[in-house]
């Protein structure tokens, strides 16, 4: 018994171990960059390098919010990312629903061509998406920037592979009792589907707030750039300005980080409960 105990602790402190190792590996690019932002440009480039700066500068914080917009960039972004999370948390959950909870023809085949489209990579439909904005003079907008992201294949495979999951008998009980459709899912599915809600919604806000590609295409001025497009500023052709590009890095992630920390245990938790992987 002693011995089975003892190799039983041995593996614990192993496995700890390696999870923390995991870990210093995971946190340590951020915790470089963190720590390069605060150095000067020399600091950052020379070799052999170190970690910590020989002295700490705002410098690089400072240049970054005087020649870009910054705030006004933030503003754009938490306006585009947060509008498209939530108008495609309620198209994205109401087609769920429909596909995992009701019967009607051609239901399958529906739902087929939907997934489809998660195999289509954004290059090939971009130049077509300009063209139509341009047409419909939405380019360098809020609604060009919103609109095309309103649902999302992958949020409707996920929320209906969660709804799939909750007991029938629930919204039978509900129908016997008189409740129409749009009142069994406000009242009872949204609710007990509130972690696939959340991890979706995580999925859904990291997603548009870190894509440069998209919103650099379709707006063309300064102040309609969100971050990560206005951002790309600082990294030109034949130059790149390594202490300035560092520091912008963190005020654009530092808002993810937040964010994920706070909604870390229901993210988990939407992702055990539904089965999807990232």
């Amino acid at each position: 018994m002693k011995v089975r105990k003892r190799k039983r602790q041995a593996g614990k402190a192993a496995g700890d171990i390696l999870l923390l190792l995991i870990a210093l590996i995971v946190l340590f690019p951020i915790l470089w960059m963190l720590v390069s932002s605060f150095k000067t440009d020399a600091d950052v480039i020379r070799w052999p390098p170190s970690f910590f700066p020989r002295s700490w500068v705002s410098d690089q914080y400072r240049y970054v919010f005087s020649i870009l917009p910054v705030l006004n960039m933030l503003k754009n972004t938490v306006l585009f990312a947060g509008s498209v999370t939530v108008i495609s948390l309620l198209i994205d959950s109401l087609a769920a629903y429909a596909f995992a909870r009701l019967r009607f023809k051609g239901k399958d085949i529906i739902f087929g061509m939907i997934l489809i489209t998660m195999m289509v990579p954004f290059q090939v439909i971009m130049i077509p998406l300009y063209i139509e904005e341009y047409k419909l003079g939405i380019l360098n907008s809020f609604a060009g920037l919103i609109l095309p992201r309103i649902a999302s294949a992958y949020g409707i495979y996920l929320l209906a592979s969660f709804f799939g999951g909750i007991p029938k008998s629930l919204e039978e009980a509900a129908r016997i009792d008189g409740m129409g459709e749009l009142g069994i899912y406000g009242k009872i599915i949204a609710p007990l589907s509130r972690p696939a809600f959340i991890s979706l919604g995580i999925f859904h806000f990291m997603n548009n707030w870190n894509d440069l590609l998209y919103p650099m295409m379709l707006t063309s001025s300064v102040e309609m750039r969100t971050l990560s497009a206005g951002l790309a500023i600082l990294v030109g052709n034949h130059s790149i300005k390594y202490g300035p590009t560092l520091a912008a890095t963190v005020v654009s992630v530092a808002p993810l980080m937040i964010l994920f920390l706070f909604g870390q245990r229901f993210f988990m938790e939407g992702i055990a409960t539904t089965g999807v992987k990232e």
